[in-house]
């Protein structure tokens, strides 16, 4: 965690590993409603998390499942578990069928809207014959945010300090069980990963400062390649050109946050992992007008950066590999 924890409080520790570790029953879902309740609350999303765009243009992604893809997320309940999220969708993936919008306002009173949809294929899925297979699930699974410090004497005495000492040692146990997953079914390593996302991350910046839409496809999930066209139409709008120059190597990067997202509760290599990652690097920027004027930056100057990316890679499609589903602004 973010403090050493007091070893009086080890047996704390202890007991929660013993009740995260103990099976998971779920209740049978209703036969005509496959749009239960969320079975454990666990915030997904912060709301005040936002999703960073190319030379600061930034929007509030504070409503990533009801907001962000205009309507509730088209899969079916979310039923969180401690250490993985499971997405109960299974009868939508095999039939293809529709979720139907839940009744009742959003979490934030917005009104529901129906997802987006296209011949009954959901956000994230492609439709192969009569099936659908899901190759996102379409959002970022508890977005990194950085946790305020607290005394060791609050964290001793207090029952607040209690409650969060609880908090860190879920969170850290979830991203232990996540990279344990990823490493067992991948061989992944730090070392061999930074390495590709820092390569992914260069591609992606410089196929967003030529515009490239469609190279971008690749290195992208489709929610995420769709925000990044609308981030360069908006961009064009007010600039004709740019010039990013990455300055390497970078000046650090570091795991901020893994995630688990599963999609069976049977199953548990049919899942997708979700790693955070901060890249502070060296960048030179500039924009031009219409008639080649330098209208904003120097590219003879290097300005330190910081990004928050989250890469996805599934843990069962053949030939699976690493995409940025996300970035984040503090």
């Amino acid at each position: 965690g973010e403090e050493t924890l007091p070893m009086s409080l080890a047996r704390l520790g202890q007991s929660l590993i013993r009740r995260l570790h103990r099976p998971l029953h779920l209740p049978p879902a209703p036969p005509t409603d496959h749009h239960a309740a969320v079975s454990r609350s666990l915030a997904l999303i912060h709301a005040n998390t936002s999703v960073r765009g190319f030379s600061s243009l930034t929007y509030n992604g504070g409503g990533l499942i009801a907001g962000k893809f205009g309507g509730p997320s088209p899969l079916h309940a979310v039923q969180v578990l401690e250490l993985v999220v499971h997405l109960n969708h299974a009868r939508q993936m095999s039939s293809g069928a529709v979720a139907p919008a839940p009744a009742g306002p959003t979490p934030s009173g917005a009104p529901v809207t129906p997802p987006s949809v296209s011949k009954g294929v959901p956000v994230g899925a492609k439709k192969v014959g009569l099936k659908v297979f899901m190759m996102s699930p379409g959002f970022v699974y508890e977005p990194y945010c950085v946790r305020e410090p607290i005394p060791f004497w609050k964290r001793l005495f207090t029952r607040s300090g209690w409650t969060r000492t609880k908090e860190d040692v879920i969170l850290e146990m979830k991203n232990a069980y996540a990279v344990s997953r990823l490493r067992k079914k991948t061989g992944y390593t730090k070392k061999q990963f930074y390495d590709q996302a820092f390569n992914i991350y260069k591609e992606v910046n410089k196929l967003m400062a030529q515009g490239d839409t469609s190279s971008l496809r690749k290195a992208l999930t489709d929610s995420m390649h769709s925000t990044v066209k609308n981030e360069i139409k908006r961009r064009e709008s007010k600039w004709k050109s740019v010039h990013l120059e990455l300055v390497e190597p970078a000046v650090s990067i570091r795991t901020l946050r893994a995630r688990m997202i599963g999609l069976d509760k049977n199953d548990l290599d049919k899942a997708f992992i979700q790693l955070t990652l901060e890249f502070v690097t060296k960048q030179k920027f500039e924009a031009y007008n219409s008639k080649g004027e330098v209208v904003s930056g120097d590219k003879s100057k290097e300005v330190l950066v910081k990004d928050i990316w989250v890469f996805e890679r599934s843990l069962f499609h053949p030939g699976a590999y690493w995409r940025v589903c996300g970035r984040i602004t503090l």
